[in-house]
């Protein structure tokens, strides 16, 4: 097992109230195998990955739980420490939002070298040529390393974006929402991309998206979170094909399907909690079409309904649905 998170703990400590962003969720993630995380905007995706590769900003802070690498607790290390030995050298990550990741005033080329010129002990030319074949392994010309940010469209930046996350060949990438902002046409380019590179590599990936169709090309198994939860893991086919927990059946459901006439888009009605103040028991429970009592009572717990699927739901309490 290359990473193993256990009742990871991530709060927010405003002047308005904490908020649990990340609130006991634990998965774990084998060495080559492609995480998909799913859920609304808020639920907590990128603030799990970003408590990964330690980078959680002001006023956040992991305050509880293990995150296991290569069976190190991460959580554990100095900060220098982690950064030299694990941050983009084990652990990288793709931002979202390739237009702001790159910073403006310095060059391609001398963005990448940055990550040489920290973690390795090599001038610019040394570095030149394993720059070069890594731009081309992206589909980009070795020329763009000439060039400014501001030159580069919107799939070239997201292309500079994961050549970089692959520079020193780490064993995990994390992946978050990858083709934000990008057209249908670029977005499907990036994907594929990310698929021949990992099965190239063998890296393991998270791969984070609010769009479970984008997740559906790359996954080996998706975990769904709400409100800072995680309600369901299991195997991608599993998900997609027998879905459990009633959030993950409306977010499936609100995915158009080209093949099926569909009078009216369904959706899951009402709002996610505020996660300073989350509902007592299951915080789906105010969106729930199946609401029972002890669902407003009692939180549920991740229990193995069938190999390897998970389900957070007083539903299948006593080991199968109502």
């Amino acid at each position: 097992m290359l990473l193993e998170i256990r009742n990871l703990k991530t709060y927010f400590f405003t002047s308005r109230g904490i908020v649990k962003a990340v609130d006991d969720v634990s998965l774990s993630l084998d060495e080559g195998q492609v995480l998909g995380l799913a859920g609304e905007s808020g639920c907590g995706k990128s603030t799990l990955a970003y408590s990964i590769i330690r980078l959680i900003p002001p006023p956040g802070l992991t305050v509880g739980g293990k995150i296991l690498f290569e069976n190190t607790d991460i959580l554990e290390l100095d900060n220098d420490t982690f950064r030299k030995e694990y941050r983009m050298k084990k652990i990288s990550m793709v931002f979202q939002g390739a237009m702001q990741a790159l910073t403006p005033v310095y060059t391609v080329g001398e963005q990448l070298y940055e990550v040489f010129k920290y973690h390795m002990d090599v001038n610019y030319d040394e570095a030149k040529s394993l720059m070069e074949e890594q731009l081309k392994s992206v589909a980009l010309d070795p020329s763009i390393m000439r060039r400014y940010p501001h030159e580069l469209s919107g799939g070239q930046k997201q292309r500079v974006m994961i050549a970089m996350a692959l520079l020193l060949k780490p064993k995990l990438v994390i992946a978050d929402e990858p083709t934000t902002a990008l057209d249908v046409i670029v977005q499907a380019q990036i994907l594929n991309l990310l698929k021949q590179l990992q099965s190239k590599y063998g890296t393991s990936m998270i791969l984070i998206s609010h769009d479970l169709s984008i997740i559906a090309e790359l996954a080996d198994k998706v975990g769904i979170m709400y409100a800072g939860k995680l309600v369901e893991i299991a195997p991608a086919l599993d998900i997609y094909k027998d879905p459990l927990h009633p959030y993950t059946q409306k977010l499936l459901k609100s995915i158009p399907r080209l093949k099926q006439k569909v009078e009216k888009l369904e959706f899951i009605p009402g709002v996610p909690p505020d996660l300073r103040n989350p509902p007592s028991g299951c915080r789906f429970h105010p969106r729930c079409p199946y609401v029972m009592d002890i669902c407003k009572k009692v939180e549920p717990q991740l229990v193995e309904i069938k190999p390897n699927h998970y389900v957070a739901c007083h539903l299948y309490s006593e080991g199968g649905k109502r």
